[in-house]
């Protein structure tokens, strides 16, 4: 399986091996290191509250010896310590509280000192009082009463087994401390002796595997390189053949390039007469819808003259009807003007002028009977003069309308004829772009076949660079292969 792997693997499990065996000895060292630091911190801790105690059961001492003095001579100078004593007795309790977290016997210690060094301190600040306002013997008589000296002796016996403790504590770490101190220089002696060994075997087995690796592959190199001189021949012959046919391929490229030019100034040219053809047809469509309405307006004159005849042929039979009526009354009052005549002609005498009277209205009855006859027939001619018109009007009204059915027809045909002559200029213009981006498209073929042209060159060159690799590829597998024999 081993022999299977791959270099960069082998190198990797190499490193891997050796990294393993080194984060080994470190973790182990980290460990006994830690382990040393923690009983040195142990031991600073220890040795800080020895100091701490000792310097509580000093001031105390100090502050008894300030108050003696003063008791003794009445000076305010001697409490000059013992009231600095009193501000460092507390910060000192405070300091060997801090000590208490983790260590229940120095708790129950500075439990049991805390009111011995009250009464201690009360004692002391009593005798100092009764000194300053009673004097020495009033102030002797409590120091006498040995209440201070047993709280005192109480406090040194307690600071006494602490520091008894401490110090059996102290030993003890100090020998944990030197035992963590040797395991870590033992892990860090036997674990570098041993991470090099590693290492040096692991390089060992990896050195030998790729050596017998790097004679496979420079044997496999030189069959390779063989072929590569072989492919390579082979490449540069036909990348010879393919730089003849494309330079073939980039002539007729070229006359194609030509050849669409001419095509699209040609659908250029069709565009323009196309427009043009298209204008004139937008023109005569304009023309052509100016005669129709003047058609149709023309057919609604002659409408309008042969319903005016229609309404004149009308009124003329109203007229007629009218003279037939005055026709009759003339014909009435013709009879009795005669009637009229011939009763007055009976009269005599007396009837005489209304004879002449009758035969005046005779008279006159006749010219309007005559006058109606005229009149009537003026009617009558106008009456066919009418027929006539209206006939004439509506043969003209047939041939309006006929005339305006056939021109449509031709408007139809002329809108046909434009709207072809639109087809025909948007497909000349569809050609016309075509066209164009047909020339367009055949320049950047040539321009590609002139980049594959170049590209074919360097691809020729690259090929001859690479039979001299492959040539130079076998001279140093060959020196390899040599190197490698020498080594083994």
């Amino acid at each position: 399986m081993f022999s299977n792997w791959t270099f960069a693997r082998r190198i990797s499990a190499g490193y891997g091996l050796a990294g393993i065996a080194f984060v080994i000895v470190a973790g182990t060292a980290y460990s006994t290191t830690s382990d040393f630091i923690q009983d040195y911190t142990a031991m600073n801790r220890t040795q800080e509250v020895r100091r701490t105690f000792q310097n509580l059961q000093s001031d105390l001492t100090d502050a008894e010896t300030s108050q003696r003095g003063y008791l003794l001579t009445g000076d305010d100078s001697y409490l000059d310590v013992y009231r600095e004593t009193l501000a460092h007795i507390g910060a000192l309790l405070d300091a060997a509280q801090a000590t208490t977290v983790d260590s229940p016997s120095r708790e129950r210690s500075l439990a049991a000192i805390r009111q011995p060094i009250a009464t201690k301190l009360n004692e002391l600040r009593q005798t100092i009082e009764l000194r300053r306002d009673a004097g020495l013997e009033a102030a002797l008589k409590v120091v006498a009463t040995n209440e201070g000296k047993r709280a005192m002796d109480q406090v040194r016996s307690v600071i006494d087994e602490l520091d008894r403790q401490e110090e059996t504590r102290l030993q003890r770490r100090t020998a944990e401390a030197q035992a963590s101190a040797a395991r870590t220089l033992a892990v860090i002696l036997w674990g570098g002796i041993a991470v090099v060994a590693v290492v040096g075997l692991v390089g060992w087995l990896v050195t030998r595997a790729l050596s017998r690796q790097i004679a496979d592959a420079i044997s496999h190199v030189r069959s390779a390189s063989a072929e590569l001189q072989a492919a390579a021949n082979q490449q540069a012959t036909g990348l010879r053949e393919q730089a003849v046919s494309i330079s073939e391929i980039t002539t007729t490229i070229t006359e194609l390039l030509a050849t669409s030019r001419q095509i699209a100034e040609g659908a250029q040219n069709v565009v323009q007469i196309a427009d043009q053809t298209a204008s004139g047809a937008s023109a005569g469509q304009g023309a052509i819808d100016i005669a129709q309405d003047a058609i149709g307006s023309i057919r609604r004159q002659v409408d309008q003259v042969v319903t005016h005849m229609l309404e004149l042929g009308r009124k003329s039979q109203q007229i007629g009807a009218v003279l037939d009526i005055v026709q009759e009354l003339a014909e009435q009052t013709n009879i009795l003007a005669i009637n009229a005549t011939i009763e007055a002609a009976g009269a005599g005498e007396g009837g005489r002028r209304f004879a002449v009277v009758a035969d005046e209205i005779r008279k006159l009855a006749d010219r309007v009977g005559n006058s109606a006859k005229e009149i009537r027939g003026l009617i009558d001619d106008v009456r066919g003069a009418v027929n006539t018109t209206v006939m004439a009007t509506e043969t003209g009204s047939k041939a309006v309308d006929a005339g305006a059915q056939q021109f449509g027809g031709v408007a139809a045909s002329f809108r046909r004829i434009a709207e072809l002559v639109l087809a025909t200029t948007d497909a000349a213009r569809e050609i016309e772009l075509s066209t164009k981006q047909q020339s367009t498209a055949v320049g950047q073929v040539n321009a590609a076949m002139s980049s594959v042209a170049l590209a074919a060159r360097e691809t020729e060159a690259s090929a001859g660079q690479t039979l001299q690799t492959a040539a130079e590829l076998a001279r140093l597998s060959t020196g390899l292969a040599r190197i490698i024999r020498h080594a083994a």
